[in-house]
């Protein structure tokens, strides 16, 4: 395996660690909170992540097809912790076993980006899966603190 790649799966694994100890301890009504119109709860933001590294890694970078549905992740409700957790071992499981396959020489190589057309390399669109997840743990960060000094201030 590349080493770039090594080390990017090391920290994607990192970072849905920090996303699964933002869940722990937290009711259900937490996960479908959002903090005001236009924002995103943690349930969205984990189906949104999850769907997006999927894309960026599988979609674009190995150019298998999906099948996603993104509008759907902004729509996600409900989803009991475990569903969140399986999402995100699925999504690093899936990964792993594609981007053990892509070569120095595969990563170097031009891409197109099936929903809009956009060329990128292959390596662009791994660390950009890296980087978007990356963000959206701050996110859901930020929203658990929310939540719970809404709880402290009722």
């Amino acid at each position: 395996m590349e080493k770039m790649i090594e080390e990017t799966l090391n920290l994607l694994q990192t970072c849905h660690n920090e996303v699964l100890a933002s869940l722990q301890g937290l009711p259900a009504e937490a996960l479908d909170w959002s903090p005001g119109p236009g924002m995103n709860s943690i349930t969205v933001l984990v189906f949104h992540l999850t769907g997006s590294e999927r894309y960026w890694i599988g979609d674009v970078a190995m150019g298998e097809f999906s099948g996603r549905n993104r509008e759907a992740e902004f729509e996600a409700r409900g989803a009991e912790p475990v569903v969140l957790r399986a999402r995100l071992d699925d999504s690093l499981t899936y990964a792993r076993q594609a981007l053990g396959r892509l070569s120095h020489q595969q990563l170097e190589q031009e891409r197109m980006a099936p929903s809009d057309g956009r060329k990128v390399t292959a390596a662009w669109a791994v660390l950009h899966a890296l980087e978007h997840a990356c963000v959206h743990l701050g996110h859901i960060q930020l929203t658990r603190q929310l939540w719970e000094q809404s709880r402290f201030n009722s």
